[in-house]
């Protein structure tokens, strides 16, 4: 036997045969020398362990390759040493012209979020070459710069969204699309979802405008170990393919060519549990924990069989070895355990995040987030023992109460969290949250008490952190990559929108539409105190006390009071507006029994109506506001308290058109009435209510055409035999008219027009006799613009044979801005909802999306055609409570067209006349506001003056 063994390696000479070679370029001869050396390097490495091999010992000719992985084995990821020096992207498109945009005022998310410049950025070559004052000299280098003058307005990163399915589930909605979930396993560690990103999706261009930049995309949530995550850009490459779409690719290491020059990057890892695994695979909690225990057993045992081997082989040992154990479709929850996969975890319920972190500790790895996490406020020391480092919670800021796990989701959760260490994320979920607004998740999460420095970071630095990204995204730092957000206004203030997104450098938006914002609004807005409530809600552990409080005076008294708006009729006046800001020049509003007894200023005969009165509670607003009670239409409010739960709800209608409807409840004449199911007392309508949200009015719930009788409710109310709890048993008929396959469209209009003009019997009969006289409202769920234009033509036709003006009503109403001015010659109203529209669906693909991407939003194209509009509330109840945020953001895009008193109309009496519900200037609540009206993110709801149940309720 020979003491030493020469293996042959194969010589590559290409396949141009003995071609004469041409000069090779400088930097090629660079390259082949680095390769060489490297080679060289790998041989004399090999030649030295083998020298020491036993005689009897033939090594594997895979042994460099094998070497090379065993060399690798507990590298870390992270950036190439020469990042940080780096004079351009490798994400750079040729032809990009410089950037330099001058007099911002910079949010740069340095110094922990509290770092604010005001000065220049100078971008080129895909990255920031310069923040803050830039000298001359180095600009006379640029012979061809664009120059954006921002006039003081924000600058920031560009938004970063860590739970995103952008790509991976269709906007709008298509079977074809659908590749979030796969239902082959509940353990998939396998599975990429770079192999099923559409890069072609709708969402991309609204995302954008929202200033959202990079995205964490993630398999769904059916599995408990769903796949592996991307992290993208949101502009694509040069070659338009998914693959160039990523931000730091990890695959290199992975496919069909290794590369062990390649750097390590962060791979992510979608975990799940809770509800949605179970379930899919009719598992328990306790199957799904040890789906996880199971499946990180088999990870580990590879991971020590990794280690043993290669400590043989690195010290010269190669008897028996065989080949390096490894496995394609465990390798990545193998590099899970060697530190090198960033984790995050769909988990919500105390139960779920405890079983995971106890086997973090077990198996010895690390979860980056927490996902959803609406209890992990009330675990916060649970967190900290998670192995390694805490998890980051990532969250929602007041969606929840959809299903069981999130009824103890708070709004005051990521400011508790922050209070704890922990870290805080902000995230969309998209397209279960339109992603566009993800930087409204962190307005909301500041004014329930988020420091607004980790408010802003909560959506671009400290995301980029959790993903292993802050190398280069998420700061305005030299060095970092060109994404940024040019603001019209402080990018916490309500409505901020950008005037133009930068990606690599490359401004998103050709001709952005731009806002004119109030001076106020380039403003950290001052946020009320909700110390109280906070505390009251890890009290009562998540679950606080919301009954309203009646004052235990008969008169009640606000003072200091800027704004007083009342309604009349059919329409809102501002009815008093302080001389002043000092306490003389405010107002004064005296309530009796409930009841607006008189508004005047201080020294008013109003104000002294009550001096010397013993039974008197007085209450300072500090600048606030009296203004109606708003009214939350279009959702499951008032029927429903857990969305996912059936036992909490009233259920769905049967629908005559599809199914036959019991002889019982009245067969096909059937008309289901809302009143006699309403649910009172839930915590989405009693957050409504302390929201300035005082009614609902809700339809039955339908999945096909005929729906019933709506009804309206007050939402503080107790019970239903409680004085005022109900304000109208009913008001309008409600039908749906949508291309849900069978019945066809035209099916369901035919349907229609036999319920206008044909025959029909029992209370149908007697409720579209009210709507063929014109009396009460016929309300049609829509959305298509091809649907509402033959709801136009059928209106006509029923009008010219029933000799009368009928009143429709479209609810939904994605499409009705391209029908605006046909709507508004036709005297049909329309109830945006949602009010801010998304292509969900084909029938809803068509929106007017409104600045910066166009001039108009829908709701001022339909008022400047004379058309009455009502705002409602997307599907589920939880948000109601927004009401009143979603009237003051339409009021903005409108870009002063649409003044306060006509704002608040769009989510009252609007929405009354156009459902059928009567009720006087008398009879309507008034919601009392301190620090500013009902409209401003200053303002707090403190209380409530409610005729109707003859109370003046104090929050």
């Amino acid at each position: 036997m020979h003491n030493d063994i020469h293996t042959k390696l194969p010589l590559y000479t290409g396949d141009t045969g003995y071609q004469a070679r041409p000069r090779l370029s400088r930097g090629l001869r660079i390259v082949l020398a680095s390769a060489l050396s490297l080679a060289a390097f790998q041989y004399l490495r090999l030649h030295s362990d083998l020298l020491s091999a036993p005689e009897s010992v033939q090594v594997p000719l895979r042994a460099p390759e094998w070497l090379d992985k065993c060399h690798l084995l507990n590298a870390k990821p992270g950036p190439p040493p020469d990042f940080k020096t780096r004079t351009q992207s490798d994400r750079f498109a040729p032809g990009t012209k410089p950037t330099l945009i001058t007099n911002a005022t910079i949010w740069t998310g340095g110094v922990n979020g509290l770092e604010v410049l005001h000065g220049d950025i100078l971008l080129d070559g895909g990255i920031i070459k310069r923040v803050g004052v830039i000298e001359s000299d180095v600009l006379e280098h640029y012979s061809h710069l664009t120059r954006i003058d921002a006039k003081g307005k924000w600058a920031s990163p560009g938004i970063v969204d860590l739970h995103s399915h952008l790509g991976v589930d269709s906007v709008p909605e298509l079977q074809g699309g659908d590749d979030t979930n796969s239902l082959k396993g509940p353990v998939l560690p396998w599975l990429r979802a770079l192999d099923a990103l559409n890069t072609r999706d709708d969402a991309y261009k609204l995302s954008i405008s929202g200033g959202v930049t990079t995205a964490v995309v993630l398999p769904g949530s059916a599995n408990a170990i769903g796949g592996q995550a991307i992290v993208i850009k949101l502009r694509p490459t040069v070659d338009r393919a998914p693959t160039g779409m990523l931000l730091e690719s990890p695959y290199e290491r992975n496919g069909s060519v290794y590369d062990p020059r390649a750097f390590f990057r962060y791979r992510q890892m979608k975990h799940a549990c809770g509800e949605n695994p179970d379930g899919v695979y009719s598992m328990t909690r306790m199957d799904t924990a040890w789906s996880f225990r199971q499946a990180y057993e088999h990870a580990r045992k590879i991971k020590e069989a990794q280690d043993d081997f290669c400590a043989k082989v690195t010290r010269g040992d190669w008897g028996g070895l065989g080949d390096y154990p490894e496995d394609l479709q465990w390798e990545a929850l193998v590099d899970v355990l060697r530190g090198r996969v960033k984790v995050h975890t769909h988990c919500y319920e105390t139960v779920d995040i405890d079983d995971l972190v106890r086997i973090t500790n077990e198996f010895k790895f690390s979860i980056a987030a927490f996902h959803h996490a609406h209890e992990t406020y009330l675990v916060p020391e649970t967190l900290k023992s998670a192995y390694g480092h805490p998890p980051a919670v990532a969250l929602f800021a007041t969606q929840a109460r959809y299903k069981r796990e999130a009824f103890r989701g708070s709004e005051f959760a990521p400011r508790i969290l922050a209070e704890n260490d922990l870290q805080v994320v902000m995230k969309s979920d998209h397209p279960v949250l339109n992603s566009r607004y993800l930087v409204y998740e962190a307005q909301q999460a500041h004014y329930y008490g988020l420091p607004h420095n980790l408010a802003l970071a909560s959506v671009t630095s400290t995301p980029a952190k959790v993903m292993g990204m802050d190398h280069r995204i998420g700061y305005v730092k030299e060095g970092y990559d060109a994404d940024l957000v040019l603001w019209d206004s402080h990018p916490l203030a309500l409505g901020a929108t950008p005037q133009q997104i930068w990606i690599d450098g490359i401004p998103q938006i050709d001709t952005p539409h731009l806002l004119s914002k109030p001076a106020a609004f380039q403003r950290r807005p001052h946020t009320p105190n909700f110390d109280k409530e906070k505390e009251e809600t890890l009290k009562y552990d998540g679950l606080p006390p919301l009954e309203p409080k009646p004052s235990h005076s008969r008169t009640v008294v606000f003072t200091n009071v800027k704004s007083v708006y009342l309604r009349d009729e059919q329409s809102i006046r501002e009815a008093f507006a302080a001389e002043s800001d000092d306490a003389l020049g405010a107002g004064v509003v005296v309530a009796l029994d409930g009841r607006l007894q008189c508004v005047g200023s201080a020294s008013s005969a109003c104000a002294s109506s009550v001096r010397g009165s013993d039974d008197v509670e007085y209450i300072d607003l500090q600048g606030g506001s009296i203004a109606p009670g708003l009214i939350s239409a279009g959702s499951s409010l008032g029927l429903s308290e857990i969305d996912q739960e059936p036992s909490t709800q009233d259920g769905y209608v049967a629908d005559a058109l599809s199914e036959s409807v019991p002889s019982l409840a009245g067969g096909s004449g059937a008309l289901i009435r809302a009143a006699d199911g309403l649910i009172f007392g839930t915590r989405d309508a009693l957050l409504a209510y302390h929201s300035g949200v005082t009614a609902g009015i809700v339809a039955p719930q339908t999945g096909g055409f005929l729906a019933g009788l709506n009804s309206a409710f007050s939402t503080g109310a107790r019970h239903k035999l409680e004085d005022g709890a109900i304000v109208q048993e009913a008001g309008a008929v409600h039908v749906a008219v949508h291309p849900v396959g069978s019945p066809s469209v035209s099916t369901q209009i035919a349907a229609l027009r036999q319920l206008l003009l044909g025959k029909t019997a029992g209370d149908v009969k007697v409720w579209f006799e009210r709507v063929k006289a014109g009396e009460v409202p016929l309300v049609i769920a829509a959305a298509s613009a091809d649907i509402i234009a033959t709801l136009i033509t059928l209106k006509a036709e029923a009008e010219a044979k029933l000799k009368t003006s009928l009143k429709f009503t479209i609810i939904g109403g994605a499409e009705a801005h391209i029908l605006a001015k046909e709507l508004g010659d036709a005297n049909i109203g329309v109830i945006l909802s949602p009010a801010r529209p998304f292509p969900n669906s084909w029938e809803e693909r068509r929106i007017l999306p409104g600045p910066p991407l166009t001039e108009k939003s829908a709701v001022s194209t339909l008022l400047d055609h004379n058309v009455t509009v009502g705002l409602g509330i997307a599907s589920e109840g939880w948000d109601a409570r927004n009401a009143r945020f979603v009237v003051a953001w339409a009021a903005l895009d409108a870009n002063g067209e649409i003044s306060k008193a006509d704002a608040l109309a769009l989510a009252s009496v609007n929405l009354e006349k156009l459902l059928g519900i009567k009720t006087d200037s008398v009879q309507g609540d008034l919601v009392a506001t301190s620090g500013g009206d009902l409209l401003e993110f200053s303002s707090k709801v403190v209380g409530v003056i409610s005729p109707r149940r003859g109370v003046v309720d104090i929050m």
